[in-house]
């Protein structure tokens, strides 16, 4: 993988679901049902894949933008409403509290880059169960188009008064990679989101690993150079 110049990353952007937390397909299924409720027979497999954009982004790609948008926001909404009876079950993925408390042991910056509502954020975060080396996270609230734009990005680096130069992305969707390269960051990538590494290569992951934990024993062994040297570019 390759380093910025002067070696010493400051920070790590996370993306949340599919990422950290095991919510993709649940988030496919809430999608499909809320379609279906306002007359749209979209296929899951279609959902899946656009999984990781931001809801109105989402809603244009699957269903065109000569639909009445009057409808978004009632399908954003119903869709929220659907996925919310999931959270009594939602799961972090092995590993995601390591890596994050792992990466904060290293002294960087550790921010959650999600555009969950701020409710939802406050679930995902007690899932994860690591607020302890957490630096803070975005929501909603925070960004202006979602991705594949790269706003959600930009809203997290201020939160740590980070930059490109300096940041890490850790995601699990084209649209993560997408929007991260739109900045210069680059992304280190899982699959547990549902979308193959030949996919998530082809977009311009620089490394990816099949799960959190394969991830976090490759940074525990010192093969992730960005994690790996953020100490010796505090000392120089």
């Amino acid at each position: 993988m390759a380093e910025h110049s002067d070696g010493a990353i400051r920070g790590i952007l996370f993306d949340v679901d599919g990422t950290l937390v095991d919510t993709n397909y649940l988030h496919t299924l809430a999608w499909w049902q809320a379609f279906r409720r306002f007359g749209h027979d979209v296929p899951m497999a279609s959902i899946h894949r656009t999984i990781g954009m931001g809801g109105s982004t989402l809603i244009e790609h699957l269903i065109g933008e000569d639909r009445d948008t009057d409808q978004d926001e009632t399908l954003k909404d119903t869709h929220g409403a659907l996925f919310s009876a999931q959270w009594p079950a939602l799961r972090a993925f092995d590993g995601a509290a390591d890596l994050l408390r792992h990466s904060a042991q290293q002294g960087l910056a550790v921010v959650l880059a999600t555009s969950a509502s701020e409710e939802e954020l406050r679930v995902l975060r007690q899932v994860i169960d690591a607020d302890d080396a957490i630096t803070g996270a975005t929501n909603a609230t925070d960004t202006g188009i979602s991705k594949p734009a790269p706003d959600i990005l930009e809203a997290a680096m201020k939160v740590a008064d980070l930059t490109p130069q300096d940041t890490l992305f850790i995601g699990d969707a084209v649209w993560d990679v997408i929007a991260a390269n739109k900045l210069g960051i680059p992304t280190i990538c899982v699959t547990t989101g549902g979308t193959s590494e030949a996919e998530l290569r082809e977009a311009g992951a620089v490394e990816v690993y099949k799960d959190v934990r394969t991830l976090l024993n490759a940074a525990a062994a010192g093969k992730l150079h960005g994690l790996q040297h953020r100490s010796e570019g505090n000392n120089r």
